[in-house]
């Protein structure tokens, strides 16, 4: 009995003790839930009012100050954005074609580059790393003159290799970052159990160490498609035939109006279709992406 009567009130002070915390963190995690909701209302709204815009009737679209709630629901934006010039699918399938060539080059020289600075010896490695990162601090639109020049020599302007080319020379230096730190995450223990197995460097690539840095490859693709798909600037400069154009260089062509004016209808339904394919393959690969964000970027 006694030892009962020290323990109870022993059980009835960790009882409160614990009461009292889970009731002060309780106020903390309703903070920290509102500013999470405040913060993604703040990054929505923009999205939710060019889809609103979108589906206004045009000349309500035009209103200033405009209103936010459209009166009757209209598609008239978004045939216009499809019939508009060549096509919406022959900018679509351009954009495309462009990003999947950016990406197989992305990839075909990212992995074997990352996977030398990291598992092999070779002198001055980090110089070598450095200054493969170096083009990062460089503005790219100050190489996009002699680019253009040095391609129209050898054919590749005004083509869809072309501009691949160039987004994978501007997303390049990032996705070797990426994959080198992927490479290094994994141990060591297992390159040498596949040596001892009598494994090539290539066979332990292909067999050991891809299926491992999935994420870090997921990653590298979608950087390189979102880089791709939504750069306006190299387009605009390189292409020059309208049934070459982009996506990006659509949107721009589209929101010109009556007189000069700019047709937000249209603008705002050209955005909403472009980021469907960004937010669409995000959702698809968001869980190899934050994994291999975290084991690329983050040492």
């Amino acid at each position: 009995m006694t030892a009962f009567a020290d323990a109870a009130p022993t059980a009835a002070a960790g009882t409160r003790n614990k009461s009292r915390v889970v009731g002060e963190s309780r106020p903390i995690a309703y903070l920290v839930g509102a500013i999470c909701i405040a913060i993604i209302t703040i990054m929505l709204m923009p999205i939710v009012l060019s889809v609103l815009a979108s589906i206004k009737p045009p000349s309500e679209a035009q209103q200033s100050p405009p209103s936010y709630l459209p009166s009757t629901l209209s598609f008239d934006n978004y045939v216009k954005v499809f019939e508009y010039q060549a096509g919406l699918l022959t900018y679509v399938s351009n954009s495309l074609l462009v990003a999947g060539i950016t990406i197989v080059l992305c990839l075909a020289l990212s992995i074997p580059a990352g996977y030398g600075l990291a598992r092999f010896k070779i002198w001055g490695k980090e110089v070598w790393f450095i200054l493969l990162l170096a083009p990062l601090m460089i503005p790219y639109q100050a190489l996009l003159t002699p680019l253009y020049l040095s391609f129209a020599k050898v054919g590749l302007a005004n083509s869809h290799l072309g501009l691949a080319i160039v987004h994978t020379v501007l997303q390049l230096p990032f996705s070797i970052y990426l994959m080198r730190n992927s490479f290094e995450s994994i141990p060591r223990e297992l390159e040498e159990a596949a040596k001892v197995d009598g494994s090539s460097s290539f066979q332990t690539l292909l067999k050991i160490f891809l299926p491992l840095v999935l994420p870090g490859i997921v990653t590298v693709t979608l950087f390189a498609f979102i880089a791709s798909w939504n750069e306006f600037l190299t387009a605009l400069i390189f292409m020059n035939n309208e049934d070459s154009f982009t996506v990006p260089i659509l949107l721009v062509s589209v929101r010109a109006g009556r007189l000069g004016a700019v047709d937000w209808g249209a603008l705002q339904a050209g955005v909403v279709i472009s980021i469907l394919p960004c937010v669409l393959i995000y959702l698809l690969l968001q869980k190899y992406y934050v994994a291999g964000f975290l084991n690329g970027a983050v040492k």
